[in-house]
């Protein structure tokens, strides 16, 4: 499964999934680039533990909800690193509430963030893989966009546009040998998760096959498969881990 030499653009990797698909990719022999918006102490520490077990790593700090932003930094990765072989969608926000009451900023915040920040980075890097005839893409949807959840209509709107994305990414970009698929965690223990109180996390696994929460490296996992060349022949496809809570 190795990637070696290859360059590989992790957004949101600075915490939870995204440190452990940061952690992965570079364990495969990939350059990994940490992007973060708000805390550079935390990508720094990604970094670093990517440099402590022999990996290459470096941040860059850009908010995908700002194209500007985002295309002048994913540039300085090319011109500084000459390709971009890998990119991995999985910056992302909540913002949640019921529908009745959810502002107009709210909505926009998640979208803009969940969405229309993997257009932006996918229609950055898409030239520059065009060009070099070998990419690929993974975008980090979840089981919301596929099953839907009260509360969280902003967010499981922007996770199940991301089907749509991947899709037709990967019908436009096949040809030149670019692979688009997606990766859908279920509930995964992370800082957001972890504090839950005992007995809406004993509720949660109840409604899991499995009966257990995911871990980060779980969701590394598929997206290492998906970053190889054991998966040349997969696109437009998501894998779902989620320990069976959504079978689709």
């Amino acid at each position: 499964m190795s990637i070696a030499g290859k360059i590989a653009v992790v957004t949101g990797g600075s915490r939870g999934i995204g440190r452990a698909i940061c952690l992965k990719l570079a364990a495969m022999g990939a350059t990994v680039i940490v992007n973060y918006v708000g805390n550079q102490a935390a990508a720094e520490e990604t970094a670093a533990a990517i440099r402590q077990q022999g990996g290459t790593a470096e941040v860059s700090r850009f908010n995908v909800a700002d194209p500007a932003e985002t295309e002048a930094a994913l540039k300085k990765v090319q011109d500084d690193h000459g390709r971009i072989d890998i990119l991995v969608n999985n910056a992302g926000i909540t913002r949640d509430g019921l529908l009745m009451k959810m502002k107009d900023e709210q909505w926009d915040e998640v979208l803009n963030t969940n969405l229309k920040g993997a257009f932006t980075c996918i229609r950055a890097v898409s030239r520059v893989m065009m060009k070099q005839r070998w990419g690929r893409i993974i975008n980090i949807s979840s089981v919301i966009g596929f099953a839907g959840n009260a509360g969280q209509v902003n967010y499981a709107a922007a996770k199940a546009g991301m089907v749509g994305l991947t899709r037709s990414v990967a019908k436009e970009l096949a040809s030149r040998n670019i692979t688009v698929n997606g990766v859908a965690p279920g509930y995964i223990v992370t800082d957001m998760t972890k504090d839950l109180p005992a007995e809406i996390t004993e509720k949660i696994k109840a409604e899991i096959p499995l009966g257990t929460l995911g871990e980060a490296d779980d969701v590394a996992a598929a997206v290492a498969y998906l970053a190889g060349e054991e998966a040349r022949y997969v696109t437009g496809q998501f894998i779902h881990v989620n320990g069976g809570m959504f079978m689709g």
